[in-house]
């Protein structure tokens, strides 16, 4: 699973590689995916290596090698196993819990939500859950997430519960969002905003807000239902 900006660097990587036989420099990766500096480079190559599409050579400067490659780059299909940032899904299939007997909505489950995981991800074909039809803010695209953490505890929402997202580019005052924070990370927070700045704020005392310039935040939807299992 992956973001559209680490696509894009690993399909740079790789053609530079192919071209030249050596990786391109920091410098121009970060001109490459016109990004103010080169930490969102180094964000994106870490990311990249934890899902093990390339890997650095240790004591040797710009020493990037390309392990393998998703299909959409032409990579084979049994090579290819999208991970998430915090390590494989386990192997379960999505909750049983979540089938109903009344006739249910089918959503693609996109994968979890939590600090540094990527929404705008590239999956194939993620697996789909069924949610009762009445849980969805009439028209429109909706999508799945599972929760990883506890941030949003005194909301509500546990870790391991599904979110029912609305897909949506904007938001009102106090509405529980999935926000993209300068197109690398997303997080499940309430929306607060004054003047340029927003506040993604948590729900568990454990946890700090955060405040950010409004340029750097997006909202890609917003919370409408939620699933439990026990």
């Amino acid at each position: 699973m992956l973001t559209r900006k680490q696509l894009d660097l690993l399909e740079f990587i790789n053609t530079r590689m192919a071209r030249d036989g050596v990786p391109p420099s920091f410098d121009e990766m970060k001109d490459a995916l016109n990004l103010r500096s080169k930490s969102g480079i180094h964000r994106l190559i870490t990311a990249l290596e934890e899902r093990g599409f390339i890997r650095r050579l240790a004591h040797r400067a710009r020493a990037i090698e390309v392990v393998k490659l998703p299909e959409s780059l032409g990579g084979r299909p049994s090579g290819f196993t999208p991970r998430l940032i915090d390590g494989d899904r386990p192997d379960r299939t999505p909750p049983a819990a979540h089938s109903f007997q009344t006739e249910a909505s089918e959503l693609p489950l996109m994968g979890r939500i939590a600090a540094g995981v990527p929404i705008e991800a590239i999956n194939d074909s993620p697996p789909m859950i069924g949610v009762p039809p009445q849980m969805l803010s009439g028209r429109g695209r909706h999508y799945a997430l599972e929760v990883k953490g506890d941030s949003m505890i005194d909301a509500g929402i546990n870790d391991g519960d599904v979110v029912i997202i609305a897909e949506t580019s904007s938001a009102n005052e106090g509405e529980i969002v999935v926000a993209q924070v300068e197109g690398y990370e997303a997080t499940l927070k309430r929306y607060r905003r004054k003047g340029d700045m927003i506040t993604l704020e948590a729900a568990n005392r454990a946890y700090e807000s955060r405040m950010l310039p409004a340029g750097s935040v997006s909202v890609q939807g917003k919370l409408v239902g939620l699933l439990r299992t026990y």
